[in-house]
C-alpha cells in the first residue's frame, strides 16, 4: 500500500480511509478533485490533519470526504505535522456522512450562498422560545440585512453549514426573510464639473425605491458595496433622476484604481 492510487469514481474516499485505517498505514493520503486538492494526513491508521487551499483541520477533513470525483494517492511517508484532529476515523467518518446529509438538506432550503438573510425580528425577542446553541446564536449578529451568506461565513470563521442551520432554525420559525438585493449594472465614467465633485457613486433615482420596498433599507441608502473582479469596496452613492438604467457612475479615480474599463460589468448592493 505504498503506492495506493486510483479514482473516487472507483472507489470512495470512505473506503480509502477505512482500508488505511484497518492497516494502520501512516503518510500521506493526497486528493485532487477538478480545481481543488486536499491532503489527509494518517498516523497508525488514524487521520490526525487535514489541509486544503481554504480549511484546516477537521473541517477540511470534511471537505475532502465530500468529493466524489478526482484522483487521490497514498504515500507511505514519516508525518510531522500538527495533530489538530483527535478522534477516530469511524467517528469522523460518520460525522461527515451526517455533515454532507446535513448540507445537501440546507442547501435545498438555501440555494443561493449570495441571498442575504435578514431577521424579522430583533433580538432577543428574535431567539425567544427556539432552542438554538451557542455556536448559533453567535452567528445571529452578522445577519444583518447587508451580509449575504458568504460573508457571514467568512466573518463568523464558521462553514456553510454551520451558518445555514442558524438560518434555517429562524426559517422555520418565520422569524427570517431571504433577500436578492444584488443588481447587476454597467460602469459608466462619472460627468463632474465645477459645481459637482467625484467623491461618490451614482445609480438611478429607480433603484433608490426598490431597494427600500426592502426591509432592511427602508430607511435609505446611503453607501454602495460594489462586487468587482478583485474584491468588494464600499463607497458613498447618490440616486440620480434621468440616469439610464441599470449604469453605475463612477468617479474616473475610482475606476484606475479598481482597473474597470467604462462598460465593465458589476454587482452591487445597499452597504451599512
Amino acid at each position: 500500500m505504498t503506492n495506493l492510487k486510483g479514482t473516487l469514481e472507483s472507489i470512495s474516499l470512505t473506503d480509502v480511509a477505512q482500508l488505511l485505517h484497518v492497516n494502520r498505514k501512516t503518510g500521506m493520503l493526497q486528493v485532487s478533485s477538478g480545481k481543488v486538492s486536499g491532503v489527509l494526513y494518517f498516523s497508525r491508521g488514524e487521520v490526525i490533519h487535514a489541509e486544503t487551499l481554504a480549511q484546516r483541520g477537521e473541517l477540511a477533513a470534511f471537505e475532502i470526504l465530500e468529493w466524489v470525483t478526482g484522483q487521490f494517492e497514498f504515500l507511505s511517508t514519516q508525518v510531522q505535522v500538527p495533530a489538530t484532529i483527535r478522534r477516530t476515523v469511524p467517528d469522523l467518518l460518520m460525522d461527515s456522512a451526517r455533515l454532507s446529509d446535513s448540507r445537501k438538506r440546507l442547501h435545498t432550503l438555501f440555494p443561493r450562498l449570495t441571498a442575504v438573510p435578514w431577521p424579522t425580528l430583533p433580538l432577543p425577542r428574535l431567539t425567544e422560545g427556539l432552542k438554538i446553541f451557542a455556536e448559533e446564536r453567535r452567528i445571529l449578529p452578522f445577519f444583518d440585512g447587508y451580509r449575504d451568506f458568504q460573508d457571514v461565513m467568512k466573518a463568523t470563521g464558521q462553514n456553510d453549514v454551520a451558518v445555514l442551520q442558524a438560518a434555517g432554525i429562524l426559517k422555520d420559525a418565520g422569524r427570517l426573510d431571504v433577500l436578492e438585493p444584488d443588481a447587476h449594472v454597467t460602469v459608466m465614467p462619472l460627468k463632474t464639473s465645477l459645481f459637482k465633485k467625484g467623491d461618490r457613486l451614482e445609480l438611478p433615482k429607480a433603484m433608490e425605491g426598490w431597494w427600500t420596498a426592502l426591509g432592511p433599507y427602508a430607511h435609505g441608502v446611503r453607501n454602495l458595496r460594489v462586487i468587482w473582479p478583485e474584491g468588494p469596496a464600499v463607497e458613498r452613492v447618490d440616486f440620480v433622476p434621468g440616469l439610464s438604467e441599470h449604469l453605475l457612475s463612477v468617479p474616473r479615480e475610482l475606476m484606475q484604481s479598481w482597473n474597470l474599463a467604462e462598460g465593465s460589468h458589476v454587482k452591487v448592493r445597499p452597504a451599512p
